[in-house]
């Protein structure tokens, strides 16, 4: 089943007449994609940017899992943060530490810690899902990254991500994953593939993309969405809920 806000994201972009999730200069983007939203029968025009889609993209999975998790887990105290209200990573219990780092940095007038450290580990994950336990700052549970499609320089993001919360963290990993509406399993076995910087991705509507790419005749496409899936890289994003109050 595709995701509660897929039909409300998805629509036909009024500049390219092509769906707002494909890649125009693709023609495997753009055939699977149509075939995806007439599946979902998706027949808006939208003139939405993609940036725009991509803070809609992470403002509706805010907002489904601040519903979804209390109903699924009711003794856990969730604390879901997403747009607007996105939270640096040194507000949960696991990265307190890197406010006390930042402090140092920004006192050091000599600039030499500023420019031996950086500061590119005080990130903010698109969603994040903070446990309320009995302690000044929430236990980060799960980072988000959501991209509305995937390209190279949001898979570096994507993976920087990941490398900072797992290398920095004092304390139990958070989940962390990533949420898109790529039609491309190519595109998706960019970020899915790898040496664990992100433990799943999770699509918008995969079972609608399964069809999609069933009926397209290009056999790499065929491949490397069967590999995904069977290796579980890609999920639906109807399990994310249910995967995160489990755990």
């Amino acid at each position: 089943m595709a995701a509660p806000f897929a039909c409300e994201l998805l629509a036909i972009s009024a500049s390219t007449g092509y769906p707002n999730c494909a890649d125009k200069d693709s023609d495997a983007s753009v055939q699977i994609a149509r075939h995806l939203l007439r599946q979902l029968a998706v027949d808006d025009v939208s003139s939405l940017p993609g940036q725009t889609l991509g803070s809609r993209l992470e403002r509706a999975v805010a907002i489904h899992l601040k519903t979804e998790l209390p109903a699924l887990a009711p003794h856990r105290p969730w604390a879901v943060f997403g747009t607007p209200g996105k939270t640096l990573i040194s507000d949960f219990q696991q990265y307190q530490h890197l406010a006390k780092v930042k402090y140092l940095i920004d006192s050091d007038e000599s600039g030499v810690l500023r420019s031996e450290l950086g500061t590119d580990y005080l990130i903010s994950p698109d969603v994040t899902v903070g446990l309320l336990v009995q302690s000044a700052y929430p236990f980060l549970h799960a980072a988000i990254s959501c991209k509305w499609t995937i390209r190279s320089d949001r898979v570096q993001n994507i993976r920087h991500e990941g490398i900072i919360l797992t290398r920095h963290r004092r304390g139990r990993q958070p989940h962390i994953v990533t949420v898109t509406a790529e039609p491309l399993p190519t595109r998706l076995a960019a970020i899915a593939r790898g040496t664990g910087e992100v433990d799943a991705v999770y699509h918008i509507a995969l079972k609608e993309l399964e069809k999609a790419v069933a009926a397209l005749d290009n056999s790499e496409q065929h491949s490397v969405l069967a590999e995904l899936m069977d290796q579980g890289r890609l999920r639906d994003y109807d399990e994310l809920a249910g995967t995160l109050a489990l755990f």
